[in-house]
């Protein structure tokens, strides 16, 4: 039976692979790596350089595939999503059929942690659904880019005794600060974090962490947004992409002890 195995490598620091993950991607047969147009070129010659490094069997085989751009317009968040995840559902079938054998095995290369706001997992399970082809997967872990971050900036991700919240620029009003004294906000696109007024907020930013090209920005959130926003801006315009997160918090460890 076909495996597919679905490896963490981290936020772009080759050391952030670990020793599991090295092991996985030396034992299967196929490697794919994924291209999202001329201005991501860099994500794929990161995933590249990874492979360069770790990868020492002579057998692998390294197969590049085309991810179409997800479209927007005239549709729902959630309907554009679905529709994009079909068309990558078809594409990864495609993949298994043309350049596996029936007891082969293939690795994609995930960035971050597969289990945090990618959707490998969900789109290979869609795959499977379609009934077609028999596998099964194995999901390694990696470094994700809340690790990544809060190491950059030498945090704790939580106050003492309280939650975490993870969530999105598109849910972020939702909950902070009314609802949770930590947010780790992802695919914020829309800056949510410009448009919260409060002085007690502080913010913890980081761009490409991990890489050469790290950018990290901490301070009181009415005093560094402005800053944020502005070197964000410059940074995208300068690699044609751009991954950052960033922490948000109100309050300090123990404040509401008696």
């Amino acid at each position: 039976m076909r495996h597919i195995y679905i490896v963490g490598i981290g936020t772009g620091n080759p050391e952030h692979l670990t020793v599991q993950a090295i092991n996985a991607l030396n034992k299967v047969d196929v490697i794919f790596i994924p291209s999202k147009g001329a201005a991501k070129a860099e994500l794929a010659d990161v995933r590249k350089d990874i492979c360069q490094r770790y990868v020492k069997s002579k057998a692998v085989r390294f197969i590049d595939y085309a991810v179409p751009a997800r479209e927007t317009a005239d549709r729902s968040y959630v309907q554009s999503v679905d529709d994009w995840h079909a068309q990558i559902t078809a594409i990864y079938e495609r993949l298994f059929q043309d350049h596996m054998t029936e007891d082969g095995s293939a690795a994609f290369l995930v960035w971050g942690d597969p289990s945090l706001y990618d959707s490998t997992i969900r789109i290979i399970e869609r795959v499977r659904a379609l009934g077609r082809l028999a596998f099964d997967c194995s999901v390694i872990p990696g470094i994700t880019s809340v690790q990544a971050l809060t190491a950059s900036h030498r945090i704790p991700l939580n106050l003492v005794g309280k939650p975490v919240q993870i969530t999105t620029g598109r849910r972020l009003a939702e909950s902070f600060p009314g609802m949770v004294e930590t947010a780790v906000v992802m695919l914020d696109g829309e800056l949510a974090f410009s448009k919260i007024d409060d002085p007690d907020a502080y913010i913890y930013w980081g761009a490409y962490l991990g890489t050469k090209d790290e950018i990290t920005i901490a301070g009181r959130l009415a005093d560094v947004s402005d800053r944020i926003v502005a070197t964000r801006a410059e940074a995208r315009a300068k690699h044609g992409w751009i991954m950052d997160i960033y922490l948000l918090r109100k309050g300090s460890d123990f404040d509401d002890q008696a």
